[in-house]
């Protein structure tokens, strides 16, 4: 092979993770960071001669010093002889005068030789004799040209090898916004020979030829992202012609989304190694009380305790879809209840068994709550 890059895309630095608790957010907010180690640590194994990184790299233009402090460390513990470093700013990190690409910032300066940062609508260098590549910048969150129409023509008798590199969204998508909407056969009329893209969270190759490639986020980002978790090594030959494509996995974490419509289900969730696993559970199930007080075990031991820590990485569940089958009061419930509490279980009996599906649910779920927070305490 003549010349060897890595292509990856969408680190998104900085991005917040809402939906989690504090704790939960402060993990996955940092496997952004940790997963950079292994990307550069596979360019090293490959023998590249460049790495190009296709836009997305912080999560908005300034992220703060953590993240590009960080991205700053990790950079700077790589030899000085490392292959050249490619950053494209992308549509959530735009080529603005406040971002972290402009020449006054303390991220810019920091950077070592080896990095480049794309700051020009005409951006073009030579990796090696033969090798090109062209860029351009998102200046903007939003946009509605195509960033490929931006790049030159090949030249009558130019046999290099010519890489495009920008950031946008691609036709093929149904239901996506066109955002710096690309349209794949302009790589053809520019005289392309690879179009490395940034802004899909998953990996996709789009053309065939020449290859019109997402290498999707190192790091998944949410559960419905399609095949993330990759770089993308591009391999050409001594004469021009289509690279060969190795899709590299680089991801520590995998986002599972599970519902439960059975013990046997949850049983065998529970025995699996889920320690780099981001698990979100959901349950459409109806138990006795043996069986409840197995799925509280089982959260327990998931979801972990001050004393404990979890055996699932980052954990969300949802026990709203939990039914309890009870027959009677006194098989679910302490027989010294406080009348109140008496009465109160009784009336939730009852609309447990009405016709109303939506209170009938709400009412089990109740009694759910209740018959495990009325148990005797082990002490």
């Amino acid at each position: 092979m003549a010349f060897r890059l890595l292509h990856t895309a969408d680190w998104h630095l900085g991005k917040p993770f809402p939906a989690f608790d504090e704790a939960a957010e402060k993990t996955l907010r940092r496997a952004r960071l940790e997963v950079l180690t292994e990307v550069f640590a596979a360019a090293t194994r490959s023998v590249v001669d460049a790495v190009i990184c296709a836009g997305d790299l912080f999560d908005n233009p300034d992220p703060g010093p953590p993240w590009w402090q960080g991205l700053l460390d990790i950079l700077n513990r790589l030899p000085p002889a490392f292959p050249p470093v490619f950053l494209l700013p992308g549509n959530h990190d735009p080529l603005l005068t406040e971002s972290v690409w402009a020449p006054g910032h303390a991220f810019r300066a920091g950077l070592p030789a080896f990095v480049r940062v794309v700051d020009r609508d005409d951006f073009c260098e030579e990796i090696k004799p033969g090798l090109v590549l062209h860029a351009v910048p998102c200046r903007s969150k939003a946009g509605a040209s195509d960033p490929v129409e931006k790049l030159p023509p090949r030249t009558p008798g130019d046999e290099s090898v010519r890489v495009g590199l920008v950031h946008g969204q691609t036709f093929d998508i149904p239901g996506h916004d066109m955002n710096f909407p690309i349209r794949p056969e302009v790589a053809r009329a520019r005289g392309l020979d690879y179009l490395a893209l940034g802004d899909t969270h998953g990996y996709r190759v789009v053309q065939e030829s020449p290859p019109v490639v997402y290498p999707g986020s190192p790091e998944p980002t949410s559960f419905d992202e399609v095949d993330p978790g990759h770089v993308v090594l591009v391999c050409f030959s001594r004469t021009r012609g289509r690279p060969l494509l190795r899709k590299l996995p680089v991801a520590r974490w995998r986002w599972r989304d599970e519902m439960i419509r059975d013990l046997t289900a949850l049983r065998a969730l529970a025995s699996e190694d889920l320690r780099s696993t981001v698990l979100r559970l959901a349950f459409d199930l109806e138990v006795d009380l043996k069986e409840r007080d197995e799925v509280q075990k089982i959260l327990e031991d998931l979801i972990g305790t001050d004393a404990k820590p979890g055996r699932a990485g980052v954990i969300s569940s949802d026990v709203a879809g939990i039914r309890i089958r009870i027959t009677s009061v006194a098989d679910a419930f302490p027989p010294d209840l406080p009348p109140v509490l008496q009465t109160a279980i009784e009336h939730l009996q009852r609309l447990a068994a009405g016709t109303e599906i939506e209170l009938a649910r709400r009412a089990r779920l109740a009694l759910y709550k209740l018959s495990t927070l009325t148990q005797p305490r082990v002490r």
